[in-house]
């Protein structure tokens, strides 16, 4: 059997390495249209910043290294730049050379390339970068180590341009962000965005969101944004999404779907017998709701790589999709999120409730405990799980993996409290964040609790509901005073409801959500209208700083 696969890194290599393992007859041949093969493009930022010192660390391994171990043909910079299906050949270009190369099975690995929107004055500009690749880093290295800029401009605030923001940052520069959409790291939901751009003005970094930038003067130096504002940079970097590398795939016909993608079955085979795609560049199934979806992360691409090695080796593998279960660092914080997002669920018109949960990383009387914000997604009547996401300082990465491995074990609510995890107060506490994002979530499913949630507050207040703190004094002198509000404390509410209006509904508050749910246990026992407030003063003051009063 003769294998050609165009494309390494993950996908491309995780699907020739396992081939070799189970084929060791195969010959196998690994055309890359760049200079490196096998490199850790997530750890590029990294290095930009300094915390990776050494640039052969980011060479995970070379032709040389392939061709001993694994006997793999390794091609760099010979690009495929046609395939025949009927004949089964790819047109391959090389340097000066040009030829054509026979295959029995053909994998497709393309990857994704950085978007570069049609700004005036790109093309005139000295100063602006992408980053995808070890060539796009080293010409960013040296312009850094060449001009030594004093400011960046990051346009687009998805992960890599957060990852970059705080590279530049760390390198001495005076660094903004430019963002069109409504807040920062769009794939999180606003309240939980909020805590990250908290943390990159805290750490100096200027934001500008729903803007885009309109255009580019003196070489780049100089943007003009949507509404007329100009920035100074020395240095700029274009991160604002990619597009999966198709224009090989369409020279053979193969059918593409949602922004170009390739389109594969359950096999990963394109419509072209004998012609199979992975990685960033083919359209998946979003697994829990069914609907095509570009997720361009590298632990799908190695998956997929690995499976499609098995199917053209005759070994039965099921393309089941992916969740999207993705993972940032910004300076001090972490924000991490997997499966749908509110946005998505209001998008596709699902019915969907939501929790917001504050725990901590371990237990609480252990020292340097990190507060963690957890949001879960589920469907209220089910109970099926649709989504979380965290953010906090430590211990983000653990709740979000088990909450994908939830999704993907199909489980709902229900089984979040069941779950056991390992307890010591450095590791964790006895009552983990997801356990308690299930007990939370299953009063809602049994009608318990009833919740609102921070952007409903304000439309409620206005309808008449009547919205209780029940916070203690010196936390109200500390944090401050949300708007038009009842103050009891909770320890003093059995004592006090005389001071409450009969007739109107009541929405409760406190710091956290967890007083306030007490608090709505014991009103709706006395006959009380009462929903508490998702997340209380803590998310609400977050996202709505204006509404709080000192």
């Amino acid at each position: 059997m003769k294998v050609v696969i165009i494309g390494g890194v993950a996908g491309g290599m995780s699907a020739a390495t396992r081939l070799r393992r189970l084929n060791e007859d195969a010959e196998i041949i690994i055309l890359e249209k760049g200079p490196y093969v096998s490199f850790a493009n997530c750890g590029l930022p990294y290095y930009v910043a300094g915390e990776i010192e050494d640039r052969s660390k980011l060479l995970v391994q070379t032709p040389e290294s392939l061709k001993a171990r694994f006997n793999l043909d390794v091609r760099p910079n010979s690009e495929a730049v046609s395939i025949n299906a009927e004949t089964k050949e790819v047109t391959v270009k090389a340097e000066a050379e040009e030829y054509n190369l026979s295959y029995d099975k053909l994998i497709l690995s393309p990857g994704a390339s950085p978007l570069v929107p049609p700004i005036n004055g790109l093309d005139e500009a000295e100063n602006i970068f992408t980053l995808r690749s070890v060539p796009d880093v080293d010409a960013i290295s040296e312009f850094i180590e060449k001009k030594q800029p004093k400011s960046a401009v990051v346009i687009g605030a998805g992960f890599i341009g957060l990852e970059m923001a705080e590279s530049l940052a760390h390198r001495g520069m005076d660094v903004t962000i430019v963002e069109k959409a409504p807040h920062v790291l769009p794939t999180l939901d606003e309240e939980m965005a909020a805590y990250i751009t908290k943390e990159l003005k805290d750490n100096g970094v200027k934001v500008y969101t729903e803007l885009a930038a309109f255009s580019f003067e003196n070489n780049g130096k100089t943007i003009i944004l949507e509404n007329g504002e100009r920035l100074n940079s020395d240095l700029t970097l274009l991160s604002v999404g990619v597009k999966p590398n198709t224009s090989v795939a369409e020279t053979a016909g193969i059918e593409t779907g949602i922004r170009g993608g390739i389109i594969v079955d359950e096999r990963y085979e394109t419509s072209q017998k004998d012609i199979y795609a992975v990685g960033d560049a083919v359209v998946v199934k979003q697994q829990i709701n069914q609907q095509d979806a570009m997720i361009s992360l590298a632990s799908p691409a190695n998956r997929q790589g690995r499976q499609v090695a098995d199917v053209t080796s005759g070994i039965s593998r099921q393309n089941k999709g992916s969740i999207g279960t993705a993972i940032v660092r910004v300076f001090d914080q972490v924000a991490a999120s997997t499966g749908l997002s509110e946005f998505q669920l209001k998008e596709a018109g699902e019915l969907f409730d939501v929790v917001h949960i504050q725990g901590k990383s371990h237990a609480g009387y252990y020292p340097n405990a990190g507060t963690i914000l957890l949001k879960l997604i589920f469907n209220p009547q089910t109970g099926k799980l649709y989504g979380a996401q965290a953010v906090g300082t430590d211990g983000i990465d653990k709740r979000i993996d088990i909450l994908a491995t939830a999704i993907k074990a199909e489980m709902t609510v229900k089984d979040l409290p069941e779950l056991e995890f390992t307890y010591a107060p450095p590791f964790g506490s006895a009552k983990d964040p997801v356990n308690m994002a299930g007990y939370a979530a299953l009063n809602i499913l049994e009608g318990v609790s009833e919740s609102i949630q921070w952007h409903e507050l304000e439309e409620k207040k206005q309808a008449g509901h009547v919205l209780l703190d029940v916070r203690s004094e010196s936390e109200l002198k500390t944090n401050g005073r949300m708007k038009n509000a009842v103050h009891i404390p909770l320890d003093s509410l059995r004592d006090r409801l005389s001071e409450l209006p009969e007739r109107q509904p009541l929405i409760v508050s406190c710091h956290s959500g967890l007083r306030s749910y007490v608090a709505e246990r014991i009103l709706k026992q006395h006959g009380y209208d009462v929903k508490n407030l998702d997340g209380a003063f803590a998310l609400y003051s977050m996202v709505k700083p204006e509404r709080i009063e000192n």
